[in-house]
């Protein structure tokens, strides 16, 4: 019976870790929030949020006003005013509304388009404010 015992324990010990490292491991271009760590309430929640990254020529913009057909116009961090195409890929799954904040791509030939490629949520907006990226 001890035997048995010993070996849920290292199991159970194995997995916390495994967790502990999940947690804590971040893509490039994101950062977390809040770190959960492990002697912390289960109410804790890991929030990412996603940094433009200037290589790809992504910056920060935001939505004025709705054009409709999937376009918006956008109000981007260098001054510029842009038409914005929402990317297939959000363009079912984020709704996006005029006042948000997005990650925008402006295009290489016409310096008047982009394409919004993320929406942040109000608590990815607040951390931005507090840590003066906005």
């Amino acid at each position: 019976m001890s035997g048995k015992g010993i070996i849920i324990f290292s199991l159970t010990l194995k997995i916390e870790h495994v967790i502990f490292t999940i947690t804590n491991w971040r893509k490039r271009g994101e950062v977390a929030l809040t770190d959960k760590k492990p002697g912390s309430p289960p109410g804790d929640e890991i929030i990412r949020v996603k940094l433009p990254q200037k290589r790809n020529r992504e910056m920060f913009g935001i939505a004025e006003l709705m054009m409709g057909a999937n376009h918006i116009r956008v109000r981007c961090y260098d001054g510029v005013t842009r038409m914005g195409r929402i990317k297939g890929k959000i363009k079912k799954k984020v709704w996006i509304r005029e006042g948000d904040i997005l990650i925008v791509i402006p295009w290489n030939f016409q310096d008047e388009k982009c394409d919004i490629i993320y929406r942040y949520t109000g608590p990815q907006v607040e951390w931005l404010r507090r840590n003066n990226y906005l």
